[in-house]
């Protein structure tokens, strides 16, 4: 059996997903799986698996049709995975060659059910990434979740298969924030998931993704208080400060009118100025942004951001 089994839901993903199975192929740790559940595509995106798993047999095509991400990942990590270990990654998204050597490593610690990494974010090609994501020293829970997921993606994340179907996978339902809610619900349960402070993969920014419309994250994150709150943890007012400047920095880079980014500072600050003020520079030059939006054109204002 191979040590890693790697889930990666497709849907339309031809443009991308040979180089996302080329960054699997050239990872310097060769022991693992890659299952890729299609959801339906109309492109080519089916017969370019196939071509890759003629020349690769630890690459296989698995047929999800049009049930969404969840339920192909939940596909993948419960029903056809045979790895000990569950990495997740999205087919526009592309991992650093040492990734899963790094995680083999990890994982030799008995206590670790789960890590992540950072993250750089790109839009043509990792060369021009110039924004990383900041990893924890501490381990995750619940409360640092509903302020800023530090895990952002799920291509970012690695889990025993047994802490993975303690949870019984992804609500199928949900549409935005799954993985903030399946993320608590997996800490809830005791997981010990730790930040690794090296960069590990490289996420793909899209304008006009599902992560976009921030009405429905927010829809989504009421779900997702409502499994904290099973779990006996409401989130700090820290944490709501920082959640409303992740919301005010998305409104920036997304152009969403001129008052929304400024509405979410303020309740942010409202709820802690040190929160969200804490790093100074994120803090400061998102209050900047949003006053600037105020007064500057949207389009301008979406390229200074993104």
């Amino acid at each position: 059996m191979p040590k890693f089994s790697i889930i990666i839901p497709c849907f339309n993903a031809q443009e991308t997903i040979s180089q996302t199975i080329a960054s699997l192929r050239a990872q310097t740790h060769k022991d693992w799986e890659a299952i890729c559940v299609d959801d339906g595509s109309k492109d080519e995106t089916c017969a370019m698996i196939k071509l890759e798993a003629r020349h690769d047999p630890r690459i296989r095509l698995v047929s999800n049709l049009g049930k969404g991400p969840s339920a192909a990942r939940n596909l993948g990590a419960l029903h056809e995975a045979k790895g000990d270990l569950i990495a997740f990654c999205d087919a526009d998204d592309m991992w650093l060659p040492t990734k899963l050597e790094e995680l083999g490593t990890t994982f030799t610690d008995p206590t670790v059910d789960g890590a992540f990494g950072q993250i750089g974010f790109f839009q043509d090609c990792p060369d021009d990434a110039h924004v990383y994501s900041s990893v924890p020293s501490e381990a995750l829970s619940i409360d640092m979740l509903l302020g800023e997921n530090p895990v952002c993606t799920m291509s970012n994340l690695t889990l025993r298969a047994s802490a993975f179907s303690r949870t019984k996978g992804f609500d199928e339902h949900m549409v935005h924030n799954e993985d903030l809610e399946w993320l608590i619900r997996l800490v809830g349960m005791g997981a010990h998931v730790i930040g690794l402070p090296s960069l590990q993969t490289w996420y793909r920014t899209s304008i006009g993704g599902l992560s976009t419309d921030l009405d429905a994250m927010l829809a989504g994150r009421s779900r997702a208080l409502q499994t904290a709150a099973g779990f006996g943890v409401k989130p700090s007012k820290k944490s709501n400060a920082i959640h409303h400047r992740y919301l005010a920095r998305r409104a920036l880079r997304l152009g969403s009118g001129r008052t929304k980014a400024i509405s979410h500072a303020l309740m942010g600050i409202a709820y802690s100025p040190v929160g969200f003020l804490t790093p100074f520079r994120r803090g400061a030059l998102t209050v900047a942004g949003a006053v600037s939006a105020l007064i500057l054109p949207p389009g301008l204002t979406r390229n200074l951001f993104s």
